[in-house]
């Protein structure tokens, strides 16, 4: 369905697995697992899994806090995107990279729900691509102090929009990790 032409492929995108992206976000460990999760099926499944990783002043490359948590492991044949902004796509190869794949369907995982993640896959779908965001795979850290609602809350309503989000000629919505359908993709 994607409005990409010869992209019949999905890829599964993690975003910002990082540790000091997720350190101290809601339901971390249960998100990494199932990420986790995630990734080894993919692998088994063939379907490509794509990581992308941010740097700033706060994340500075090469740093214990820059580094995927260790409880995922990037195989060396996986693409790894590099970032600066919170849209994986802008100013990044991650295009290249899908556009390599044959993928025009996403698989979306990571952090921070409401500012990576939710940049992604928004960027995702005005670029033609069919977006699933894993409703139970996607974090972020409690920014109550600054007047965002509290972070099982900003979940929920991302979880909400996505699962009605539409365009023409483009699929959105939100599965459970245990409900992912890569389909089709290898």
């Amino acid at each position: 369905m994607t409005t990409l032409e010869n992209r019949p492929h999905t890829a599964l995108l993690v975003v910002d697995v990082q540790n000091g992206v997720v350190e101290g976000t809601h339901r971390r460990d249960v998100v990494v697992a199932n990420i986790g999760g995630l990734v080894e099926r993919a692998r088994r499944e063939r379907v490509p899994v794509v990581w992308v990783q941010h740097s700033d002043e706060r994340l500075a490359r090469g740093s214990d806090d820059w580094r995927i948590v260790p409880e995922l492991a990037p195989d060396d044949a996986e693409p790894l995107v590099e970032k600066h902004y919170s849209d994986s796509f802008e100013d990044t190869t991650l295009e290249t990279v899908l556009s390599g794949l044959g993928a025009g369907r996403l698989v979306v995982a990571g952090a921070q729900t409401d500012e990576c993640v939710r940049s992604t896959i928004h960027g995702a779908f005005v670029r033609g691509y069919d977006v699933t965001l894993v409703s139970d795979a996607h974090t972020t850290e409690d920014q109550t102090e600054w007047g965002a609602p509290p972070p099982d809350q900003v979940i929920a309503h991302t979880n909400l929009y996505w699962t009605y989000q539409t365009a023409p000629g483009r699929t959105a919505g939100t599965v459970e990790a245990k409900d992912v359908d890569f389909g089709g993709t290898s």
